[in-house]
């Protein structure tokens, strides 16, 4: 899944289906889940190697237990860090599928659908650029989901977690 064109995925997807948002939901959430369950997964696995993991083992705990108290609470601060990264593969995948038509139908107000008004309005008024400020936003929404991305991942982390002194 991850090997695989994903504008290529989301284009045969949603040419086959109906245009709408929740056909663009759809179609982002097939791309996007291999990331999460590789991630998440190799973080499952480093942890249940750990040494506090052992010792709830010999402690008696099930694994029900286990999973709920001393795992999942760990993977959450990986899973959240993903979620804000990715926030901006989001909106550049929605923005492209809209722009070449196959996103958000046009009454909808979409960045990539501005866009695409804007480039056909370039050769009448050359001079009125509509499409660079749906551009600027785009540009710098993801830019800011990335640096708050980054920041969350640096203050979830607890390696990178510094303790004040009493």
């Amino acid at each position: 899944m991850l090997a695989f064109p994903g504008i290529l995925l989301a284009l045969v997807l949603v040419g086959t289906w109906k245009p709408g948002l929740s056909t663009v939901i759809i179609v982002i959430s097939v791309l996007l889940w291999a990331r999460y369950a590789r991630v998440v997964r190799s973080e499952a696995l480093a942890i249940r190697n750990r040494d506090f993991i052992g010792r709830a083992q010999v402690a008696g705990a099930s694994n029900f237990r286990i999973m709920f108290r001393h795992i999942f609470p760990n993977l959450m601060n990986t899973a959240v860090a993903l979620a804000t990264l990715e926030v901006g593969h989001v909106i550049i995948l929605e923005s492209t599928l809209s722009f070449l038509g196959a996103g958000i139908p046009r009454p909808t107000p979409a960045w990539g659908v501005m866009v695409a008004d804007g480039r056909e309005l370039i050769v009448a008024a050359w001079w009125i650029f509509f499409f660079f400020f749906p551009c600027i936003a785009i540009v710098l929404t993801v830019l800011s989901m990335n640096l708050l991305g980054n920041w969350l991942r640096d203050k979830l982390d607890p390696k990178l977690r510094t303790y004040r002194n009493g």
